[in-house]
């Protein structure tokens, strides 16, 4: 597949390191999981911050990090802070297969995510995609949990897992420790199980530096505009 997507990433992968090991493999610092990588390991053709109409949550029960896993959800109010990474249809996929715990040797059909906005390739915690929108007349593409956020089992993140969510949004839009806290402490699962300070604390650990976009960015869900970004295209 050669048509071009951006992979909207709102967890860890926003980190663009992290990113690397689904893209080219490996098993990253700390982690007990190997990625066998894409059939493409080329990196992304370029990367953007992004805001998605709804929010992000943290449930369940990670493997890798333990502690609540995040998710998306368009039915949330407010906005969602992204990543966006152009790629190929077929990186994608191969992204999608590993963390939907499947072998990435098979491409998908994106046409009735991308036609309808939404597309459920199974029942897992990441087997739903969602096009929220396109950017520069690609396709904007990311995966979620198949309920929403007021059906879920909500749990507040590790602490380690949380500093990589951070840092992945200090990459991507620049934001400053106070901004980060403050988006972070209002997220279903992080509200009212991570006190202030302890969130505070865990933000200010993250090695600062500038944001890894093509454009940059500091702009906060507060002060983006409707759409910003992006915009639903329906084909």
């Amino acid at each position: 597949m050669n048509d071009l997507v951006w992979y909207v990433a709102y967890g860890s992968n926003m980190h663009a390191d992290r990113l690397g090991y689904y893209l080219a493999g490996g098993r990253p610092p700390g982690a007990a999981r190997t990625y066998p990588g894409c059939r493409d390991p080329r990196p992304p053709r370029r990367t953007e911050p992004v805001f998605l109409d709804g929010g992000i949550y943290f449930a369940l029960e990670s493997r890798t990090w333990t502690g609540g896993m995040a998710f998306y959800d368009p039915g949330l109010p407010g906005r969602a802070a992204g990543r966006g990474y152009l790629l190929g249809a077929g990186q994608f996929a191969d992204i999608a297969a590993q963390e939907m715990a499947r072998r990435p040797d098979v491409d998908l059909d994106l046409t009735e995510a991308i036609t309808t906005g939404r597309a459920t390739l199974g029942p897992g915690r990441y087997e739903t995609l969602v096009c929220p929108g396109a950017l520069d007349g690609h396709p904007m593409l990311t995966f979620t949990a198949p309920w929403a956020c007021a059906d879920a089992q909500l749990n507040p993140p590790a602490p380690r897992y949380l500093g990589m969510i951070a840092s992945g949004l200090h990459e991507a839009h620049g934001w400053d420790a106070e901004t980060l806290t403050a988006y972070l402490a209002e997220r279903p699962g992080v509200r009212g199980h991570w006190t202030p300070d302890a969130l505070a604390d865990r933000v200010a650990r993250i090695e600062f530096r500038w944001a890894h976009t093509s454009g940059g960015g500091t702009t906060s869900p507060d002060d983006a505009e409707p759409n910003s970004s992006c915009h639903r295209e329906m084909r």
